[in-house]
């Protein structure tokens, strides 16, 4: 069955994490069409961490997907575009993914906020119920932090900090970026392929 998911980029640090999952999800044979949006603070991280010359949804598509046919399945939405599919509940998803997740974003999605279409995406995807999970990109924790991850698991979200897992050996970022992204599918219910090797026990 195809899927349709929503990438949401907020301006938190670890943007290798959008572009690797962003190449992946293009990749995958299941998914027919990922709706992209990058916020204005995660613009200015693209810039800081990735070159100056990538500085928004567009650049990053480029430097995720070289493929063209794959391209064409990442639909690019303004942060202030809230007329937006993804802003309605009646255009449905398979899930919605916030990542990084900032402790803005975090806090916008906790208490309802939605002045910009990665919040409002953020909330259809909690008053709809299909997944929505929170890469929440922030350490140490604050008692604020926790309180709002706590609202949101109440709330159906799933917060999936982007935690190395140790236990699959080696030392190269590539084969921590695939484990998480095979994790990210697993909340979806997608499967992928090619990775066994990255689970515990196979």
């Amino acid at each position: 069955m195809p899927h349709r998911l929503a990438l949401l980029v907020s301006g938190a640090s670890g943007m290798l994490l959008p572009r690797h999952v962003l190449g992946r999800l293009a990749a995958h044979p299941e998914i027919e069409r990922i709706h992209l949006v990058v916020s204005a603070g995660a613009s200015q991280v693209l810039r800081h961490e990735l070159g100056e010359e990538k500085t928004g949804a567009a650049d990053l598509l480029a430097a995720a997907v070289p493929d063209t046919e794959a391209r064409g399945k990442v639909l690019i939405h303004r942060d202030g575009e809230l007329d937006a599919p993804i802003a309605s509940g009646s255009y449905r998803l398979t899930g919605t993914v916030v990542l990084p997740c900032s402790s803005g974003t975090l806090g916008a999605l906790a208490t309802g906020s939605a002045r910009t279409l990665v919040h409002r995406a953020g909330a259809v995807a909690l008053k709809e119920r299909w997944p929505l999970v929170l890469g929440f990109r922030e350490t140490p924790y604050s008692l604020v932090h926790i309180e709002n991850m706590r609202r949101l698991i109440l709330s159906g979200a799933v917060i999936l900090p982007p935690v190395p897992a140790f236990y699959i050996g080696g030392e190269d970022l590539g084969r921590f970026l695939d484990h998480y992204t095979l994790r990210l599918l697993d909340r979806f219910g997608i499967p992928e392929t090619g990775n066994s090797e990255l689970r515990w026990g196979d």
